[in-house]
């Protein structure tokens, strides 16, 4: 892949892992108390957290779609950058998108289903696939036992995925950055090489000037 494609790619990628990265860190005052503090967490912090939560759930449809395309591009850049990868491609931008999937896994399975469980508020409720309820009700299973996780355990574990997300994305900057700096060394070893090349090539080519020159005088 030419260098300006490869550049014009990893700003597809750079973009949304940094967007994704502000939005956490906007995220970061609600998640520090129940998180990373010594003390006990306190009521209000969990009702200040579920406030948040809700409020991005019920934002306009507007909002998640602006989100998703944002995914959508990251993932494009990592499809034209490993278009005919070469082998720092594959090293440095495959891991990546792995990095990068995973953190489309942790945003599905355990985000979205969040906000989905603070919005309608059915905290401690089984932690079922949809219609496994109906189908153990129908098997003569009772499925009101089963008991899931409860509200403040919940948003922990919303506020830990948060804490996750951000790290993988840091991985992703971090890949990104290597790459960069792997392909920089390559590229001043490679204009070392052409120029002791070249300065070999001059020397017999200037001597032999040289001499006939002072043969014709």
């Amino acid at each position: 892949m030419a260098w300006g494609s490869q550049s014009f790619a990893t700003f597809l990628i750079l973009c949304p892992t940094s967007f994704f990265l502000g939005v956490l860190f906007s995220l970061f005052p609600y998640d520090y108390p129940i998180l990373w503090t010594a003390a006990p967490s306190l009521p209000e912090a969990f009702t200040a957290l579920e406030n948040h939560l809700l409020t991005l759930h019920a934002s306009p449809p507007l909002i998640p779609r602006i989100l998703h395309i944002v995914i959508a591009t990251g993932l494009l850049g990592f499809l034209f950058k490993l278009y005919k990868p070469s082998e720092s491609n594959m090293l440095f931008d495959g891991a990546s998108l792995v990095l990068y999937m995973i953190g489309i896994i942790v945003y599905v399975t355990n985000i979205v289903k969040g906000l989905r469980v603070v919005s309608s508020g059915d905290y401690g409720q089984a932690e079922l696939v949809e219609g496994e309820v109906v189908m153990g009700a129908n098997a003569g299973i009772d499925t009101e036992g089963v008991k899931g996780i409860g509200r403040e355990d919940s948003l922990r574990v919303l506020s830990a995925s948060h804490t996750i997300l951000a790290l993988v994305l840091v991985g992703v900057l971090v890949l990104q950055a290597g790459q960069w700096y792997a392909e920089r060394k390559e590229r001043q070893e490679m204009e070392r090489t052409r120029k002791e090349k070249a300065e070999k090539g001059k020397g017999p080519i200037g001597t032999r000037a040289q001499v006939e020159k002072k043969k014709k005088f």
